[in-house]
């Protein structure tokens, strides 16, 4: 897979965190919650990853 590839993939996970932080807000989602924070630690880590192997600065290659 080719570096632009894994970065647009990254990019849309990135896009997607937001989504899952307002249904954390969301009271009624009982133990969902658990789920819902592994994801968003899983997702951290991941893109924290990401940046450390891919820096932004590496962003034209």
């Amino acid at each position: 897979m080719e570096k632009q590839a894994i970065r647009d993939r990254v990019e849309l996970i990135r896009s997607k965190r937001e989504a899952l932080v307002k249904l954390l807000d969301q009271p009624d989602i009982g133990m969902l919650r658990i789920d819902v924070n592994q994801a968003l630690e899983e997702m951290d880590d991941l893109i924290a990853e990401f940046d450390e192997i891919f820096p932004a600065a590496d962003a034209n290659g």
